[in-house]
């Protein structure tokens, strides 16, 4: 959750509250379910880690005042190691979802790209788990888990592929 609020911060100066509604509307009827409290616990955990700043800003007469968060040099670092970084088949495919969102929010990346890195390390997985399938000595209940991990990284390369071809034609639409 951390990487992700960072990520959100990329783009401009927030406070909690706003944040809390671009998760939510990029996660759509998902973001319902998420506990405001966190993106605030998270952020004090960010600022304590040196990732972010933040300033008080004055309220307005209808509004109280509101603490407006930024990143700092260490936290936009933070950002582009994350961007950069290919973990399957462990990720949530929520927040590998916020990545895609935030990258093409704040322009720090193209989803296309970041997709497609994703895919090449999918496929490492792939070559590896149907090798060690494949392999005569592997006991059959070892076998049954290997045929598990070799399925879970197909349905993970088709949705990659729905990604691929969502954001590719979501930038055709922004260029348009």
């Amino acid at each position: 959750m951390q990487d992700v609020v960072l990520a959100m911060l990329a783009k401009e100066p927030a406070h909690g509250y706003e944040l809390r509604g671009r998760l939510r509307a990029a996660l759509g009827p998902l973001g319902e379910a998420m506990n405001a409290g966190q993106i605030y616990v998270t952020l004090t955990r960010l600022a304590k880690a040196g990732a972010v700043t933040s300033e008080r800003v004055d309220g307005s007469p209808d509004r109280p005042d509101r603490r407006v968060y930024a990143l700092t040099p260490a936290g936009q670092e933070r950002v582009t190691a994350w961007l950069a970084e290919v973990s399957w088949p462990k990720p949530d495919l929520a927040e590998f979802h916020l990545k895609l969102v935030a990258a093409a929010t704040a322009g720090l990346a193209d989803p296309v790209a970041l997709v497609d890195a994703q895919r090449r390390e999918v496929l490492r997985r792939l070559r590896e788990a149907q090798r060690a399938a494949l392999d005569r000595a592997v006991d059959p209940v070892a076998g049954l888990l290997l045929e598990g991990v070799v399925l879970r990284l197909r349905a993970d390369l088709d949705w990659l592929e729905a990604c691929e071809r969502m954001w590719t034609e979501h930038g055709r639409t922004v260029r348009s």
